[in-house]
């Protein structure tokens, strides 16, 4: 499924993923600036790889170009939104959003009730600005992630 819509230098379309555009996706994730300083070591060495794409639903938002504007990540069991990043280029364009809103509808005709989301905690504003639920704080895990992070849910029965 594709959705259109219409930014500041044209269409701009939401695509499944295929294995071809994991170097992509893993760029985009290593260079976010959401991920500098004392967060850099999180994705330092992160790969978003191919079986990884073949196996989860990952949606990508591009332009008329074919340029990587977005892309989030749905685990189907458990339910949660495993990655969601939009090109530090490609901010405050109404990309994430978007992408927020097409993963809820791919959510709900999975048949799910809920989405978990353990947000990177500066994004927490935004997934409570697109209705997620703030219900706990997920731990730091040594070795990995030395932060606690915001743990949402996007609840999805009684919606359209």
């Amino acid at each position: 499924m594709s959705r259109h819509m219409t930014g500041a230098t044209g269409a701009i379309r939401i695509v499944r993923a295929t294995a071809r555009d994991s170097a992509r996706l893993t760029a985009m994730v290593r260079r976010s600036r959401a991920y500098e300083g004392h967060y850099a070591a999180m994705v330092a060495g992160y790969r978003v790889g191919a079986v990884y794409i073949d196996t989860h639903p990952v949606h990508l938002a591009v332009d008329d170009d074919d340029t990587l504007l977005g892309f989030y990540s749905l685990v189907l069991s458990p339910p949660e939104l495993d990655l969601m990043f939009v090109a530090d280029a490609a901010q405050g364009r109404g990309i994430g959003r978007r992408l927020v809103g097409h993963m809820l509808d791919e959510a709900r005709a999975a048949g799910l009730d809920t989405v978990r989301v353990v947000s990177h905690p500066p994004a927490e504003g935004f997934y409570r600005s697109v209705g997620a639920e703030r219900v706990g704080t997920s731990p730091a895990i040594p070795g990995s992630v030395p932060w606690e992070r915001p743990e949402l849910v996007f609840r999805l029965h009684g919606e359209a």
